[in-house]
């Protein structure tokens, strides 16, 4: 049986396009199972899975659940916020506490980049990097790049734009690491406040002009503005913004082809997307939902297979 290169999934720029390729091929084959009418495998039912979330987030911790209960492992939810970390308990002591409860993995999610390195070298469980800080989310990387494979065949060579706040958003990092191993070329657009210097140093371009970014693109990957990370005003108003970088019906109308819409939610609606384009027939953002727990339930399937 084909196995990952790694032990943990830390971020997308530690794994390999044979990774990428073995958890999608894994998720085709999860993605059956959750359209079953009955939807559980009784895979990993000697494993324990804790979810440490030590930031609010609804939609993944959901997600992961979701996976975790349909592959029948036993599920530990931890909620930081509301626990002895307000008490002033660090990272390893609250980690140490639960692997006394004889945990296999562990599922975290952490304001601080780097967060799930430093556990990965202290603790025996397998990590699955939930996002940390604004450095990576590798699993909604991976169910993007999925779902882009599904509705148009392949990801390689495809050209993939990113709107919105790519300085703030650990999407947006861990999407350019997995675009670019699967050969798909990638463009960001947002006010230049917005975008990081060092971009294009990741193989990528930056395009300012929206309409231009989305006349060159068979994708767009379109980002919230992440307001809860910023401590000063990268852009004079949400009005503005939406006039220069919201994608509206009549703009999409307007393109001299039909271009695929993504979002990794939650969704300000109005603001980076109107309702009438994120319902549409070009939008793929439920489909997304649907793949994240299938995606995730392979990943977490391909690590539990490697915990001796």
């Amino acid at each position: 049986m084909s196995e990952l290169s790694v032990n943990h999934l830390l971020g997308i720029k530690y794994l390999n396009k044979k990774d990428i390729e073995l958890i999608f091929e894994t998720a085709d084959h999860f993605k059956e199972v959750i359209n079953r009418s009955i939807k559980k495998v009784p895979t990993l039912r000697d494993i324990t899975i804790a979810n440490i979330f030590f930031e609010n987030s609804t939609r993944t911790k959901l997600s992961f659940e979701l996976a975790e209960k349909r592959l029948s492992a036993d599920v530990i939810n931890f909620s930081a916020s509301q626990s002895s970390v307000k008490k002033g308990e660090t990272l390893i002591d609250t980690v140490n506490n639960i692997l006394s409860m004889k945990v296999d993995m562990v599922v975290m999610r952490h304001p601080n980049p780097g967060a799930g390195i430093f556990l990965s070298k202290h603790v025996k469980a397998s990590i699955i990097n939930a996002g940390d800080g604004a450095h990576e989310h590798p699993t909604q990387a991976l169910l993007d790049s999925y779902s882009i494979k599904e509705k148009l065949g392949d990801v390689g060579s495809k050209n993939v734009v990113i709107v919105g706040d790519i300085l703030h958003s650990r999407v947006a990092l861990s999407n350019i690491f997995a675009l670019k191993l699967q050969g798909a070329n990638v463009k960001v657009c947002g006010p230049k406040t917005l975008i990081p210097k060092y971009i294009e140093s990741l193989g990528v371009e930056v395009e300012t002009n929206l309409k231009k970014a989305l006349e060159w693109c068979d994708v767009a990957n379109m980002l919230r503005v992440q307001n809860e990370r910023m401590d000063v005003s990268y852009f004079p108003t949400t009005r503005e913004y939406t006039q220069q970088f919201g994608v509206n019906k009549t703009l999409l109308d307007n393109l001299n082809k039909e271009i695929v819409i993504m979002h990794p939610g939650p969704i300000n609606r109005g603001v980076e997307i109107t309702s009438d384009v994120a319902d549409s027939n070009q939008s793929i953002i439920l489909e997304q939902v649907e793949n994240g727990v299938a995606i995730r339930m392979a990943v977490i399937y391909l690590l539990a297979s490697k915990i001796k």
